[in-house]
Formats: C-alpha cells, sequence, structure tokens
C-alpha cells in the first residue's frame, strides 16, 4: 500500500487538512501549499489543506471526542468519529496519542474531490480509505507519524475519508472495492438525513 494523505474541497487541494499540520492544515499534492477549507462539517488523523481564499485552522491540541456513528466494512463494525466542521477537518487526530483498535474518524468533504492527507502534530500511526460517495472504498493508504508528505487519492471522487489504526483494513480483510454501511443505509443516505 502507498502512503498518501489530501483531501481535495470544490477542487481546492486539501492536503493536510483533516489531521495535522503547522501551515495551514491541509494536505495536497506533493509541494503544494496547504489550502484553505470550505465552509463545512468534518474531521481526521491526517490533514487536509487550506486555499488561498480560507486559511486552514487547526487547534494546537487534540479535539475533544467527536459525535461517533456505527460503520459495517463488511462484517467487521467500527466507531468513527465524524469530522465535518472546518477546524474539525484541519484538526483530525493531531496530537492524540492513541487509538482503538475498533475506532477511527470519518471526514465528510464537503464535494466529491480528489483529497490528500498527511500527518502534521500525528503521532498514531494510522491508515486512511478514500472513499466514494456511495461508502465504496477506492484507495487505501499506510500513513507515519509526524510524516508531513502529503498524500493524494488518485481519484477525484472522495467524498469521505476513513482513518484507523495502522493496518486495521488488512488485518481485518477490508480491502479496496468494499462498501461502508451505517445503520440508516449508505454513507450517502446516513449524512444526506443529517442535513435536513
Amino acid at each position: 500500500m502507498r502512503r498518501r494523505r489530501c483531501l481535495t474541497f470544490g477542487g481546492i487541494a486539501i492536503c493536510g487538512l483533516l489531521t495535522a499540520c503547522d501551515r495551514p492544515s491541509y494536505k495536497g499534492s506533493p509541494g503544494a501549499q496547504a489550502p484553505a477549507i470550505p465552509n463545512v462539517s468534518p474531521r481526521a488523523g491526517a490533514q487536509p489543506m487550506a486555499t488561498n481564499t480560507n486559511p486552514l485552522t487547526y487547534l494546537d491540541q487534540a479535539l475533544p471526542k467527536l459525535p461517533t456513528v456505527k460503520l459495517w466494512l463488511g462484517k467487521q463494525e467500527i466507531a468513527a468519529e465524524i469530522a465535518a466542521a472546518p477546524r474539525e477537518l484541519a484538526t483530525g487526530m493531531m496530537h492524540r496519542k492513541e487509538i482503538g483498535e475498533s475506532e477511527g474518524m470519518l471526514f465528510i468533504m464537503p464535494i466529491p474531490q480528489q483529497a490528500s492527507f498527511y500527518m502534521r502534530n500525528t503521532h498514531v500511526p494510522l491508515s486512511v480509505a478514500y472513499i466514494d460517495t456511495e461508502g465504496t472504498i477506492l484507495e487505501i493508504y499506510d500513513l507515519q507519524p509526524l510524516n508531513e508528505q502529503p498524500v493524494p487519492s488518485v481519484s477525484d471522487k472522495i467524498h469521505f475519508v476513513l482513518e484507523v489504526k495502522q493496518g486495521w483494513f488488512e488485518r481485518n480483510q477490508v480491502s479496496i472495492g468494499t462498501v461502508i454501511r451505517t445503520e440508516y443505509g449508505t454513507l450517502r443516505e446516513t449524512f444526506a438525513r443529517r442535513r435536513r
């Protein structure tokens, strides 16, 4: 598995925005500056990038525990914190010291886009899944603690990003093509409800 982390909001590479970062917290394509975050609600271990028009604001401490949703990935279940607000997306898993085996963070992008994450201020080794609108895992990467090299998605159709303890996908035989569901149905159905 390759190591990548970047999110793109509305065509804007958000590399390093979701997790930790000293510069604007968005993770974009290699060599890209941290982009700004659009007015949305999200979060994760790696950080997406910020744009020139809307600088990314992340916390200099760990986020408090966010509301969670139960996710089913095949036969496996995980409790994922929901990162959707700009500050949540920008801070993600920064400054956290541990993550449980059945825990994760689900970042919700405002629209499908290319994603890019990196590990500024993120001390826990993570694996990240880039996911489309329906909840299908398109790409999986391992991310190393404190590595600020952005890991962009190949696809520009990423609507969700799931971060878990490094190696969780492999240990649980969850791979590319797996569809993630909640008790409310698909990720699209679940998060469309939240907007009503």
